[in-house]
C-alpha cells in the first residue's frame, strides 16, 4: 500500500468521521442474536467484524499519539476486545481514534506500521476506506441499510485505485469479482475489494 494519498486532509478527515459513522450504525443495529451470523468475509461472523474494526481503532492512538511501532504495542489487541458490550466497546475505540486523528499535526506524523513506515495522511485515508467496505459487510449481514453514502464511494474507489493491483496480494482482500462495466459506482467498489454486491446471508 502507498504512503501517498489522493486526498486532502480536510476531505481525510471528513470522510473518516463519514466512515465511522457508518460502521457505527452497523454496529448499534446488531441484534443480541445476531453476533454469529455470517458476513461477506468468509471466515468472520459478525463479532468477528465489529472485533477487527475495533482493534484497528484500539490501535491508533498508541501509533500515532504516542509515536510506538507494531513490537512495541505487542500482543495488548489480540484476541476479543468486545467484551459484554460490543456497541460500547466499539464507541469507545471509535471515539479514542477519532480524537486521535483529530489533534493538530496528526496527519503529517510518520507512522510506524506493520508494512513500514507511513504519513498520518495516507494511513487514516487506508483505515476509512477499509471502515466504507466493512460498514457495507456488517450492514449487509445485519439486516441494516447497506447503501453506502456517495462521498465515501467515491472516497474508497479513489484510495484503492491507487493500488488495486496489489488488494489481492496483500491478503486483506479476495480476488475483484467481474461486474458489468456500467456497474453502479458502489458496485464497482465492492468489486474492487472482492465482494458480490448481491451478496446476502
Amino acid at each position: 500500500m502507498s504512503d501517498e494519498s489522493p486526498h486532502s486532509p480536510d476531505e481525510v478527515l471528513r470522510c473518516h468521521a463519514e466512515a465511522l459513522a457508518f460502521f457505527g450504525r452497523g454496529v448499534h443495529a446488531v441484534l443480541p442474536d445476531r453476533w454469529d451470523l455470517p458476513t461477506p468475509d468468509e471466515d468472520w461472523t459478525v463479532r468477528d467484524l465489529v472485533n477487527h474494526l475495533t482493534v484497528e481503532q484500539l490501535w491508533v492512538p498508541p501509533l500515532v499519539d504516542e509515536g510506538l511501532d507494531p513490537a512495541a504495542v505487542g500482543d495488548r489487541f489480540d484476541g476479543d476486545v468486545l467484551g459484554d458490550d460490543p456497541a460500547a466497546a466499539w464507541d469507545a475505540a471509535a471515539g479514542a481514534a477519532r480524537r486521535s486523528w483529530e489533534r493538530p499535526g496528526a496527519l503529517e506524523k510518520r507512522v510506524h506500521l506493520s508494512y513500514g513506515v507511513s504519513s498520518g495522511l495516507a494511513y487514516c485515508a487506508q483505515m476509512t476506506a477499509d471502515a466504507t467496505v466493512h460498514g457495507w459487510d456488517l450492514a449487509r449481514a445485519v439486516g441494516a441499510d447497506p447503501r453506502v453514502p456517495e462521498s465515501l464511494v467515491a472516497f474508497s474507489l479513489r484510495e484503492f485505485g491507487g493500488y488495486s493491483g496489489s488488494l489481492a496480494d496483500s491478503g486483506l482482500f479476495a480476488p475483484p469479482v467481474e461486474i458489468p462495466g456500467n456497474a453502479p459506482a458502489a458496485d464497482r467498489l465492492l468489486a474492487l475489494t472482492g465482494r458480490s454486491p448481491g451478496w446476502r446471508p
